[in-house]
């Protein structure tokens, strides 16, 4: 039987904590590209007006704003979706973490979950594309209770930080008042070595419910959050392939230079007893529909971890 769950909307949780972390440091500014609604930081919009910058649908202008801010010891936090936010901003991006400014990326509707908008609006590719720049540091947090968690030690950490936070509801798995430690992964399932299953937050739901399917037929494994895809766990991730007899990776993102590449990056050049299989979308673009209806097309569902576990048996 499967576990019943509260759910909320990740993203939902940024604006609240947003102004929760400015009240407390008043070198926080909060900037958009004209989705302050979308995004959920409007609320910061009404309580700082002078803190808050619209920047209009100028992306790379307002990454080159943020860093000029930085360097004037201010704390810009840029919120936008994220193939806005991290997509197109990837020269400007660069220049910022060149220059190691304190500017924190936050990007939404990761992945697939700005579903209905079309591929134009999909962004599989922002991890990739963000943990290759050095000195930056990539944040995956999966619930809205983590989401805010994670703000907090984001605002707390120095450098550039870019933050990918899911649209589409999530299972709340977390207490309000969670921690988040960057650069540590999170153990939310430990129950055996059969398998283990690892996952950035956005794709929480599909990996959760592909652990209690594989409960569910007396199989007994692992269930981590790589909460932080740089700098990730290697620690982590090398113990458990010793330990378990397959490691699938979970991802609503490209498994091109996204959390399988990662892992696999850990573990190579090495011996190890398990074999390494991803769930995520291959190289393509995927096509508009609803988020989950998307997810099942492609393959990054529960069912399809549920499936690569079985075969591995065999």
């Amino acid at each position: 039987m499967m576990q019943k769950y509260d759910y909320a909307i990740p993203k939902d949780a940024i604006g609240s904590t947003l102004v929760e972390v400015a009240e407390e440091n008043d070198k926080v500014v909060v900037m958009s590209s004209d989705v302050s609604v979308s995004c959920n930081i409007e609320m910061f919009h009404k309580q700082y007006p002078d803190r808050f910058f619209e920047m209009g649908i100028a992306e790379q202008s307002t990454v080159s704003v943020a860093g000029g801010l930085a360097e004037e010891g201010f704390l810009p936090v840029y919120v936008a979706l994220a193939i806005f936010s991290n997509g197109m901003t990837w020269a400007q991006t660069r220049q910022l973490c060149n220059a190691g400014l304190n500017v924190k990326i936050i990007g939404t509707h990761a992945g697939v979950d700005d579903g209905q908008d079309g591929t134009g609006h999909h962004a599989t590719e922002d991890m990739a594309i963000s943990r290759v720049i050095p000195k930056m540091t990539v944040l995956t947090p999966s619930d809205a209770n983590e989401v805010r968690a994670a703000i907090k030690a984001m605002i707390g950490y120095k450098g550039p930080v870019y933050m990918r936070v899911a649209r589409e509801q999530q299972p709340i798995i977390h207490e309000k008042e969670c921690r988040f430690e960057i650069g540590k992964a999170e153990y939310i399932k430990d129950e055996g070595n059969d398998f283990a299953i690892v996952f950035e937050g956005t794709a929480l739901e599909q990996a959760l419910f592909g652990w209690e399917k594989l409960r569910n037929e007396g199989k007994y494994g692992k269930l981590i959050s790589i909460r932080t895809i740089k700098p990730i766990d290697g620690a982590c991730i090398c113990q458990i392939a010793d330990q378990v007899k397959i490691i699938i990776t979970v991802e609503n993102h490209s498994v091109m230079g996204g959390l399988y590449s990662a892992v696999c990056e850990c573990l190579a050049g090495n011996k190890y007893r398990a074999v390494v299989k991803s769930v995520g979308f291959s190289d393509e673009f995927t096509e508009s529909g609803a988020p989950r209806d998307i997810k099942e097309k492609y393959g990054v569902s529960a069912q399809r971890i549920l499936e690569f576990v079985r075969y591995n048996e065999n």
